[in-house]
């Protein structure tokens, strides 16, 4: 007997594709839905894996999608925590200034921060001395509304209330092929066939594998970059009040080094971010022929590397040495040494990269008859996720 078809199929069981089910059925409450997955949990990957922050949304272009849905994810977030029990706290961060010309830049910062219409307060170096003594700068600018939360206790939350609502999950299940037919979308895999009328892949790293199997990435292509971290010695726990951030550096999509508190009462620092060989490659063990390849044969990436050789080697330094990590924190912290670095879990960014090598700053959705990819969700992705979920409604993408 032949199954009948889903209503709708998502792939990816991290934040993005969990809050599009959550979403889905508040909508269409008897929708049959399918949630598929790869690894043998939700949040295995970039939801697991990330610094755990409730971005407020200071640093994005006015008026893009990170700007737009990163200020309506922050209270969807906080309200799913709260009516949930999920662990969070708005502790605030601070974007530290450490010589005049990231003062300089700091400024054009808080104007971003003012138009995006986010909470910003500058913050005078005798002011930073009062509320945070372990912190040396020049000034700075609060963004009070920035915290951190559990997202993996999210994503298990929301597993939890789907399945009470009559969601399949389907774990352990890699997608091979991918088909759209003119009334169903078939998703083969190596569990077996899927049919399904809507198709929503939320893949992160694996993106444009997904994307390819239905001619959708031929402008663009996932590279993998590592971020590594490190938790504190016990004893510096406390040592921050608020989340403390560098200016960022030109040209460079990523936050710096920063030293973040994390709902579990500790400390960590990171990350940095350096590209790594494979996309899973989480212990620098992992060696994988084909995301090795499928870096290297993409003409954007030979012109993204020569476009950032300096910080390219500057990233790899401080992957190599500790004392090259440290000194970036040094810049702002003294009070931490190589001997207070700890092992943690490392992350890995899926950035987007198009022909040109250009980074590609925005979200990127793709649509067909019968599908929606989520090409590019870097943070603030997870911050957004709810907001991202709403804005498919109401653009009539789903």
């Amino acid at each position: 007997m032949t199954q009948k078809p889903y209503d709708y199929c998502i792939i990816g069981a991290g934040i993005i594709g969990l809050t599009i089910a959550h979403k889905l059925l508040d909508r269409h409450p008897s929708a049959r839905l399918i949630v598929i997955d790869k690894e043998t949990g939700p949040a295995q990957h970039q939801t697991g894996r990330n610094s755990g922050v409730i971005h407020a949304g200071v640093y994005y272009t006015p008026g893009s999608l990170k700007a737009t849905l990163c200020r309506k994810g922050v209270p969807t977030i906080t309200d799913f925590c709260t009516k949930h029990q999920v662990a969070f706290e708005q502790c605030g961060k601070l974007i530290v200034a450490v010589d005049k010309d990231e003062a300089a830049r700091l400024n054009g910062l808080y104007e971003r921060g003012l138009q995006n219409g986010i909470q910003v307060q500058r913050i005078s170096g005798a002011q930073m001395a009062e509320i945070e003594p372990a912190i040396k700068g020049v000034s700075a600018i609060l963004s009070p509304t920035t915290g951190i939360v559990d997202y993996a206790g999210i994503c298990h939350k929301l597993v939890d209330l789907l399945t009470a609502q009559g969601v399949t999950f389907q774990f352990g299940t890699v997608v091979t092929d991918l088909r759209e037919l003119s009334d169903e979308t078939i998703i083969e895999t190596s569990q077996g066939v899927i049919k399904t009328a809507q198709l929503i892949v939320c893949a992160g790293l694996q993106a444009d594998r997904l994307a390819d199997m239905m001619g959708l990435a031929d402008d663009f292509r996932i590279l993998p970059f590592r971020g590594e971290y490190f938790r504190l010695a016990e004893k510096h726990n406390a040592i921050v009040n608020h989340l403390i951030y560098p200016v960022p550096k030109p040209g460079l999509p990523f936050l710096g080094v920063h030293l973040t508190k994390m709902v579990g009462g500790y400390t960590t620092v990171g990350p940095n971010a350096v590209l790594s060989l494979g996309r899973e490659d989480y212990h620098r063990s992992f060696f994988q022929p084909s995301d090795t390849w499928r870096t290297i044969s993409y003409p954007g990436f030979w012109k993204l590397i020569n476009r950032f050789k300096s910080a390219g080697v500057s990233e790899l330094k401080r992957s190599l040495s500790k004392a090259a990590y440290m000194k970036e924190v040094h810049r702002y912290c003294t009070a931490i040494s190589v001997e207070d670095l700890q092992p943690y879990r490392t992350g890995i960014r899926a950035q987007a990269v198009d022909l040109q090598g250009n980074m590609i700053d925005d979200f990127l959705i793709k649509k067909t008859a019968r599908s929606v990819h989520i090409c590019n969700a870097p943070s603030p992705a997870a911050t957004s996720a709810f907001a991202i979920a709403d804005h498919l409604f109401e653009t009539g993408q789903l």
